[in-house]
């Protein structure tokens, strides 16, 4: 598919987090107008600092919330393509999304790319409400559904923090496999979704090559840190009451402890080809990217 034109203007809502930031800084390399939005805007982003060229390309960066309705329209004005991320820890992200599209309609955007997840299904409530109105209100589409992010083990997650401080990683998943992805995969899928010519009107399975439990996350993780890290699985229950100890909302604790179940039921034990099929290269291993961030776990 060829890409199309560098003119139109894209929104990429979540524009600091994971996938946001990836996809903002893909279109900007690649010559397309893109606005990042987030609560805490950057005046700049590194690649704008570097350019001196006046005639690169257009990168703007706005105030959003998802709590302050005042700032959806502005960051919506002169938009036609949407990188849509639901708020996290939302247990309904449905209530803040509908809304919104309706907002995305009104201003003329005619491209959506939402950001869902492989563990939530098109008939399921909330998120699934949501990617059902993506598909039936735009005439151009495409959800993301991403399984586990590997970067869920070197940023600002409690794996993450878990293994650089006691050495674990806790879950409820058991013995069950997750095909972790890297959120560049995820980006660079959501690009092609937003400017191939062709509009992709599907949804995206998007996962890592292998499915890998736990345990073997966390030997991997000790054999490229050579330090000693484990998993400890625990109950549904105790799950939930971890996350919550967080601050997390009990609601969404819920959510992600019965989503660890699902894993130790075999629910993500599963591989796709979407990365290679629509980006032409083969996605990330944990390994790769183990070898690459050796230095986070290392004491």
């Amino acid at each position: 598919m060829s890409a199309a034109g560098t003119d139109e203007l894209v929104l990429v809502t979540g524009g600091t987090g994971n996938t946001g930031r990836r996809v903002a800084a893909r279109l900007l390399a690649r010559g397309h107008r893109a606005r990042a939005a987030s609560r805490r805007p950057e005046a700049r982003t590194d690649a704008t600092a570097r350019s001196q060229d006046s005639q690169a390309p257009r990168f703007e960066s706005v105030r959003f919330d998802w709590d302050d309705t005042a700032t959806h329209d502005p960051a919506l004005d002169g938009v036609r393509r949407l990188y849509l991320v639901p708020p996290t820890a939302v247990p309904d992200p449905a209530a803040h999304l509908l809304p919104f599209l309706d907002r995305a309609l009104r201003a003329g955007v005619d491209r959506v790319v939402l950001l869902g997840s492989s563990a939530i299904a098109e008939t399921d409530d909330g998120l699934g409400e949501v990617y059902r109105a993506v598909r039936e209100r735009f005439p151009q589409w495409a959800v993301l559904r991403p399984s586990w992010f590997m970067q869920n083990f070197t940023g600002d997650h409690p794996h993450a923090h878990g293994l650089r401080g006691s050495g674990e990683i806790v879950t409820a998943t058991g013995d069950g496999r997750v095909a972790f992805v890297d959120a560049e995969d995820i980006a660079e899928v959501g690009v092609r979704a937003l400017t191939d010519e062709r509009p992709h009107n599907t949804a995206h399975l998007i996962t890592g090559p292998q499915a890998l439990s736990y345990a073997d996350v966390a030997a991997e993780i000790s054999r490229v840190a050579d330090r000693q890290v484990s998993h400890r699985p625990v109950s549904r229950a105790a799950m939930r009451e971890r996350l919550a100890a967080t601050g997390m909302p009990v609601r969404f604790a819920e959510l992600l402890a019965g989503m660890d179940e699902a894993i130790a039921a075999g629910a993500e034990d599963r591989t796709s080809t979407t990365v290679e099929r629509v980006t032409g290269r083969t996605p990330r291993s944990f390994a790769a990217h183990a070898a690459a961030h050796a230095t986070v776990w290392r004491r």
